[in-house]
């Protein structure tokens, strides 16, 4: 069994800065791409980073410069900085892993969903 926890959403003011972390733990062999995903009301899921198991990154043009993915693999955790939020960088974010478990052949966990809110 293999679960990814979120933590560290909240709500912020415009220009604020907020750290989303996402532990995975459970029956894990290797973790390779971890990511973040964003879905506002009324839209479809998005992609806003990714991190390979060699530290490759790659980003959303709407987050580039503002937000930083990052990854501990020692304790199996993915994070995501963000900074210079704006009113439009409210949604739900989501964690994603491709994990190979000693369970599973590799496929993808996610997240339960943290709420990231940008209002004054």
């Amino acid at each position: 069994q293999v679960q990814l926890v979120e933590s560290g959403g909240g709500l912020v003011q415009p220009g604020g800065s907020l750290r989303l972390s996402c532990a995975a733990s459970g029956s894990i062999l290797s973790i390779n791409a971890m990511g973040w995903y964003r879905q506002a009301p009324g839209k479809e899921r998005e992609s806003v980073a990714g991190i390979t198991s060699g530290d490759s990154t790659n980003y959303a043009d709407s987050v580039k410069g503002r937000f930083t993915i990052s990854r501990d693999n020692a304790k199996n955790t993915v994070y995501l900085q963000m900074n210079s939020l704006k009113p439009e960088d409210t949604a739900v974010y989501y964690c994603n892993a491709n994990i190979r478990s000693f369970v599973s052949n590799v496929r993808d966990y996610w997240g339960q969903g943290t709420q990231v809110t940008v209002s004054s």
